[in-house]
């Protein structure tokens, strides 16, 4: 039998606005409406760009995308879970920690770079904030490295992060290489949560 936080989740899940939007809009998850009102207010992604989707399943930010920057545009998407394939997404899945993955990566882009890296990773969750908040801070600066490595200068930047250990020192880090960078917390996040997103714009060469 479930227990009574895996009941109230599964309520608060099942009677979400967000939820019942995705589903109704044929997205895979209501993350979709995070990036969707981050690209509205800034307008972040258009046809014709490069972009890499990490932490991508089971889809939802590259269903959005994938309309986005077409025609011309190309999506990698990377996940360690496996995502129901998307007409114009490259998926890749295996571990973003590992770094022969990440080479391989950057070949397929050869020259070009990209012009956003974004994402949405999480590790799995315990409930015990001294345990997940290293955990996902680990996984962005993975995730940092990389972008570091892929964008082409000018290049943005968006990641979910949890405020908590080493928050400021990554901010700041962010903030040394690129030109302009904000916080937001959208309002399809949850308001108990303590994700907020870095956007950052203007890769530094």
């Amino acid at each position: 039998m479930p227990s009574k936080s895996s009941r109230n989740w599964l309520k608060e899940h099942f009677t979400d606005a967000y939820v019942k939007q995705a589903q109704k809009q044929g997205y895979r998850s209501r993350a979709v409406y995070k990036l969707l009102e981050m690209h509205e207010r800034y307008h972040l992604f258009r046809p014709g760009m490069t972009v890499i989707d990490l932490g991508a399943a089971p889809g939802g930010w590259s269903q959005l995308l994938v309309r986005l920057i077409k025609p011309n545009g190309r999506l990698f998407a990377l996940d360690l879970l496996p995502m129901a394939p998307i007409e114009g997404v490259e998926f890749i899945q295996g571990d973003f920690a590992d770094e022969s993955l990440m080479q391989s990566l950057l070949r397929q882009l050869s020259s070009a770079r990209a012009d956003w890296v974004i994402s949405d990773m999480a590790p799995n969750m315990s409930g015990n904030a001294s345990i997940d908040i290293p955990r996902a801070m680990y996984l962005a600066e993975l995730a940092l490295d990389f972008a570091l490595q892929a964008l082409r200068e000018g290049g943005g930047f968006l990641i979910k992060v949890f405020q908590g250990e080493g928050f400021d020192a990554f901010l700041a880090d962010i903030k040394r290489n690129f030109k302009s960078v904000i916080i937001r917390k959208p309002k399809a996040s949850r308001s108990r949560s303590r994700e907020v997103y870095i956007l950052a714009r203007e890769l530094c060469p």
